[in-house]
């Protein structure tokens, strides 16, 4: 039986203010914090894991964590903390995004990616990709260079391919041992055509999607997700993180949210929606929100939820073993947790 652990960091009591604060500059707001900054790397057991990998973990949260509040500091956009933040964790072969995602039963990497922007409700997502160095910044390109929002597999490739400056590779690129290693094990535990029927896993889900939701000084909320999808998974399997509502979602009037776990429970239950939509018109603190989210519509072992919302509060739940996740802010927090 796992247990459900929730903790939360950095929770302010702030006075209500309904007034539409995005237009505002930096110094003129003065109810909410300048900025927050929340991430996740996938849930995990933290008990299956050496010293050695969960202090990798540990410091690659830390790096990420640095480059996205000093993009806050600096006035950047939530938006940018965001993408940039994600490009790091793709790049860092510990988490299974990009460099280091899961191999397909076809011993291959299909990559997803979705980022959503609280202002505008602009949203962009991609699935399927093989072949883009970076999913999370060719989902920003379909954000704010077309007209459509969400693009799958080949279609994905050939909008990218009109982007001359997104960076290309082959897709053995994000292959590591590791990785290979896992497949070999799913494998040889599970007869192929279990992995190709069977439902998702909470095995399949650990070490899975990394995430990131920001407050800007602006007062502007920005999420995204990017994943490389479960170990073994069917080829062509769509999980939640390119999915806005599911994985992914960010509104001013509420918060900013990232997801990470059983990829088809957190679709069936649009569970980011669900977090803004019970702050926004319940009234409930983000908090409680994500607890009733994880506690009513999920089950036991499905995932975790970080979040932010409009004032700058932050929280991380989960109702698994553990979740790779950390949270920064203005008033000072700088918090990571691997176990």
């Amino acid at each position: 039986m796992k247990y459900l652990c929730i903790f939360s960091l950095a929770v302010s009591i702030l006075a209500c203010d309904t007034t539409d604060q995005t237009t505002q500059s930096p110094e003129k707001i003065t109810a909410r914090k300048k900025y927050a900054l929340v991430i996740h790397g996938g849930i995990s057991d933290p008990l299956t894991m050496s010293q050695e990998k969960l202090e990798a973990h540990e410091e690659g949260l830390r790096e990420a964590l640095r480059i996205g509040k000093k993009i806050l500091e600096e006035n950047g956009t939530g938006i940018d903390a965001v993408e940039q933040v994600i490009r790091y964790l793709e790049d860092h072969p510990e988490f299974n995004a990009g460099k280091g995602a899961s191999l397909t039963t076809e011993r291959k990497h299909e990559l997803d990616a979705s980022i959503m922007d609280g202002k505008t409700l602009g949203i962009g997502a991609i699935t399927g990709v093989t072949t883009v160095r970076h999913p999370i910044s060719l989902a920003r390109r379909v954000m704010d260079s077309s007209k459509h929002v969400f693009f799958w597999n080949t279609g994905a490739e050939e909008f990218a391919d009109r982007q001359s400056d997104l960076e290309r590779v082959e897709n053995d690129f994000f292959t590591t041992e590791e990785k290979k290693a896992a497949l070999e094990e799913k494998m040889q535990e599970t007869a192929l055509s279990c992995i190709t029927c069977g439902p998702e896993t909470a095995r399949d889900s650990f070490y899975g999607t990394v995430g990131v939701a920001a407050l800007d000084s602006y007062g502007n909320l920005a999420a995204g997700t990017s994943t490389g999808g479960g170990t073994g998974k069917q080829h062509g399997r769509i999980g939640d993180s390119p999915v806005i509502g599911a994985a992914t979602y960010a509104n001013n009037h509420s918060c900013a949210i990232s997801c990470t776990g059983k990829g088809e429970e957190f679709i069936r239950h649009t569970v980011s929606v669900q977090v803004s939509s019970l702050i926004r018109y319940q009234g409930l603190s983000l908090q409680a929100a994500v607890d009733t989210v994880l506690q009513q519509r999920l089950k036991p072992g499905d995932g975790g939820i970080i979040g932010v919302d409009k004032w700058g509060n932050t929280y991380l739940g989960y109702n698994t073993n553990g979740m790779f996740c950390g949270a920064a802010d203005s008033d000072g927090l700088f918090e990571v947790r691997v176990k």
